[in-house]
């Protein structure tokens, strides 16, 4: 399953592409993706902060947040259900496990 739309990081409005997968080694969901381009978030990163609080809709999900990629945007993971809503809100795209 995987998700691309609009989410907020500690209170800043981002946009997020994210997918998860169902991790057999610990049994547990692992979900990650990109935040694209935000000043804000990326400050965060550089200056020391890397736990934070991912929320789509009202789903809130403690993440981490990893690198800056070369053109600005952040990575970001987490362990445990997903944040994103199983309907997607409007703006959004959630597409289904493939079988």
């Amino acid at each position: 399953m995987s998700y691309h739309g609009p989410a907020a990081v500690e209170g800043t409005s981002v946009r997020v592409h994210l997918s998860g997968r169902w991790e057999p080694v610990d049994g547990r969901y692992h979900w990650g993706g990109r935040i694209e381009p935000e000043p804000r978030v990326a400050r965060l990163l550089r200056s020391g902060r890397r736990d934070v609080e991912l929320r789509i809709a009202d789903r809130v999900r403690p993440a981490r947040l990893a690198e800056v990629d070369p053109w600005g945007g952040v990575r970001i993971t987490g362990v445990g259900d997903p944040p994103w809503p199983q309907l997607a809100e409007p703006g959004a795209v959630s597409e289904p496990l493939e079988e």
